[in-house]
């Protein structure tokens, strides 16, 4: 199980997050609002993307790196990202032959790069079929990574052929990954593979049952790991910066909090196992009884110990039966890997909508009380 959250922990994470949460985002950085203002007028908050507008993931996913501490380069990458289109859905905002030089005078010249990567690069088979499907443990990623490295070489070669391999390597950091839609993709294995094709039954939005993405994120993020220490052992053999034409020197490459810092490898079996019991325990409460929704909840957060859903809940489950020690240690835990992810794992709710009720849950337990009526439930929403 991750380690319980303190409480300096817990609010160094907070004032991380709080602008977002605020909407300040000139205090997150002072070029935001006339970025997203840039990306409003080429029309982003028009264009559909899965849950709500392209404008609305561009900007999650800028919180996301942002609350994770990784470059500002690459930041701005993520808030542009797919702005010239991408292998998977057509999203250019901004023609690819003509918009390269008006993206790069808003973002910057490394920015721009990865952008552009990102927007060319063959994601289906740089992803789908060489990092994530040929292992089944960790014992085998070595070997797989080795055999990645050539596939990326051979994508690189077929798309563009200014890239150092250095420079791609270092590049893999913005590739981020999509969200899997279960339902058109046949994602029952929970392996994330995109092979079925159930076009005509895939209503939107679903039913809201969190999806089976986890899996994949964490192998990403085992491979990731082994780039991070490939990268410094090329530093040591190459202490000497190379030429800024070939490598991003700059750009540190930053391990995200997730998964244990990307050190655990949740399995597509618990992965689907933690979902349906979570999914059980919220659905069912009235049938199952708070103790029987508690020992569900128990035994998901067991299989999948990295979202902080299960723990929100359950937190709230403890108040309800003035187990308020027990709620505050489940609420924080929760809140911390909220605010980790800077994402729901329960796409029901927005992430500031769980985060700000996570805090009540939090603030209710250290006050040892819990409404006894339903009209002081819907009274709940003060934070402080």
């Amino acid at each position: 199980m991750p380690s319980s959250t303190t409480e300096p922990q817990r609010n160094h994470l907070l004032e991380s997050a709080r602008p977002f949460l605020r909407g300040q985002l000139e205090n997150v950085d002072d070029r935001l609002p006339s970025l997203v203002a840039v990306l409003k007028s080429v029309g982003a908050a028009e264009c559909w993307h899965k849950h709500g507008s392209f404008l609305d993931h561009l900007i999650d996913i800028y919180r996301i790196l942002k609350l994770w501490g990784v470059p500002d380069a690459v930041c701005l990458c993520g808030l542009f990202h797919s702005a010239y289109s991408n292998s998977y859905v057509n999203l250019a905002i901004f023609d690819p032959s003509t918009g390269r030089d008006v993206v790069r005078g808003h973002v910057g010249e490394a920015a721009e790069r990865l952008i552009h990567l990102f927007c060319i690069v063959p994601r289906q088979q740089l992803i789908h079929d060489n990092l994530l499907f040929h292992y089944s443990d960790e014992s085998e990623l070595v070997q797989h990574l080795k055999d990645s490295e050539k596939s990326l070489s051979n994508a690189r070669k077929g798309v563009f052929e200014v890239e150092d391999e250095e420079e791609w390597r270092r590049k893999i950091q913005s590739i981020l990954p999509a969200e899997g839609i279960d339902v058109l993709f046949d994602n029952s294995d929970g392996m994330l593979k995109f092979s079925g094709n159930d076009w005509a039954t895939a209503l939107w939005p679903g039913d809201g049952k969190p999806g089976l993405w986890m899996t994949s994120i964490s192998r990403m993020g085992a491979i990731y790991t082994l780039i991070v220490r490939e990268e410094q052992l090329y530093t040591i053999k190459h202490p000497q910066p190379q030429s800024a034409n070939t490598r991003d020197e700059e750009i540190e490459l930053v391990t995200p909090p997730i998964f244990e810092k990307c050190t655990k490898i949740l399995t597509a079996k618990d992965q689907i196992e933690a979902r349906d019991l979570y999914w059980e325990g919220v659905c069912e409460v009235s049938k199952r009884g708070l103790d029987g929704c508690a020992e569900v909840l128990k035994r998901s957060l067991v299989k999948n110990p990295f979202v902080g859903e299960p723990h929100v809940v359950l937190g709230q489950v403890y108040l309800s039966q003035g187990r308020f020690d027990e709620a505050e240690k489940e609420a924080e835990q929760g809140l911390r890997l909220l605010l980790e992810w800077g994402s729901p794992w329960d796409k029901r709710m927005s992430w500031e909508g769980w985060i700000a009720w996570c805090r009540v849950l939090v603030m209710k337990a250290k006050e040892n009380s819990w409404p006894q009526t339903s009209w002081g439930i819907l009274n709940l929403g003060l934070v402080r």
